[in-house]
């Protein structure tokens, strides 16, 4: 039986999810609008959306997904910190690139957050063999 660190656990997951929501902006919202009548998206936006999946889902199965973690946890917490700083987001355009909302900031810093505690903590290490039986 294959053992999966929780690292690897939630780039994978994570990474499918991001696939998931990217094309589902694509599909339900090719230009711009709200995905499931909620988060703001744009095109950017659904394209961020796709890269941060493939490369989660990339960095579970290349032994990655710690620095995956680690560096979703910097960029999302950091994106979330900036929705909420005055003038960076006029007209909801984080700096005139990508749609945001107060959902959208807030979603950025739960995910920044736990991506930061898992690629930061021991909580991501690789597990240790389990002791055979003889």
């Amino acid at each position: 039986m294959a053992q999966y660190s929780i690292g690897r656990l939630f780039a994978l997951v994570i990474g499918i999810i991001f696939l998931a929501v990217g094309l589902l902006g694509f599909i339900l919202n090719p230009t711009a609008g709200a995905l499931l009548g909620i988060f703001a998206v744009n095109i950017e936006h659904n394209l961020i959306h796709v890269l941060v999946g493939i490369l989660g889902i990339a960095a579970a199965f290349t032994g990655k997904s710690r620095l995956y973690a680690q560096a979703l946890g910097i960029v999302y917490l950091l994106v979330g910190i900036l929705g909420f700083i005055p003038g960076l987001a006029p007209d909801g355009m984080l700096l005139g690139l990508v749609h945001i909302n107060l959902a959208d900031n807030l979603l950025h810093l739960i995910v920044g957050g736990l991506a930061a505690i898992i690629g930061f903590s021991t909580l991501s290490k690789q597990p240790t063999p389990a002791l055979q039986r003889s």
